[in-house]
């Protein structure tokens, strides 16, 4: 009897996993592809109306040619930092298990939002220096979009650093545990408000511009619940196991919504 509670209570971290995991997806990847549908559905109409535009209005091979490659570069950028998130959660779920064998993977997840905001800050953008002819200057001053990409690189950036000096044991101070569930919410609040120019243009940019809302939508709000579920993971009461594994759930759900994100 004695053995078979140790079992049990050697797989409970695993269960709780697995049902944190099943939540996130339940309540955030259906209502995303719901969503998707929905802008879709749309597609048809925009498509009829592009027909009845003028032939001098029509795009010529250049320009389509180049919204192709803006859409390829912008769902690429999507797919890798939602890998490196998908990364990120799987390392603090398997922390507890691993991390006498491998004390390093405290550092592991961290490290994941220092790479992922190093690639956004630099190539999230690549109409400027030292990619494309504009300066940084001009781009920040003059384009809302690249304004807004850099400030999420620097929030990942400071997200990856904090908890990494925390890791470490050097930042111990009360206030810090807080930070990450600070940045998350103000993150997923400047989504509501994300500037997006690659919707803009094509004819079906309808369709297009709504679809990206729609999934810029299901990301703050997956956001808002990994900044919630990270402050009550740093809470003592009766909940905090449920909500450590929740935390890294809705990661991996985040994760997963970026990688599967199309323009």
């Amino acid at each position: 009897m004695t053995s078979l509670s140790a079992v049990f209570g050697r797989a409970k971290p695993a269960v709780e996993s697995i049902l944190a995991l099943a939540f996130s997806f339940l309540i955030l990847l259906p209502s995303g592809f719901c969503s998707l549908a929905h802008a879709q559905d749309h597609t048809a109409h925009d498509m009829r109306a592009a027909m009845s535009m003028p032939m001098e209005e029509e795009m010529d091979s250049l320009k389509a040619a180049k919204l192709l490659a803006d859409k390829g570069e912008s769902e690429f950028n999507h797919h890798l930092a939602g890998f490196f998130v998908v990364l990120a959660g799987l390392f603090i779920l398997a922390e507890a298990d691993i991390r006498n064998r491998w004390p390093a993977v405290r550092y592991a997840w961290p490290f994941c939002f220092v790479i992922s905001g190093i690639f956004v800050l630099i190539w999230s953008d690549t109409e400027l220096w030292p990619f494309g002819p504009q300066s940084w200057y001009y781009g920040l001053t003059h384009h809302l979009e690249v304004l807004q990409h850099k400030f999420f690189a620097v929030l990942l950036l400071a997200v990856g650093v904090l908890e990494l000096q925390r890791a470490h044991g050097i930042l111990r101070a009360r206030w810090s545990r807080w930070i990450f569930p600070f940045l998350a919410v103000a993150g997923s609040s400047l989504l509501f408000f994300h500037d997006h120019q690659a919707g803009m243009h094509g004819p079906h940019h309808l369709a297009v511009m709504q679809r990206i809302q729609v999934q810029h939508f299901s990301f703050s709000i997956a956001g808002f619940g990994i900044g919630l579920s990270k402050g009550l993971a740093e809470t003592k009461f009766t909940w905090q196991p449920f909500f450590e594994r929740l935390f890294p759930a809705l990661l991996i759900a985040l994760g997963a919504l970026l990688m599967v994100y199309v323009e």
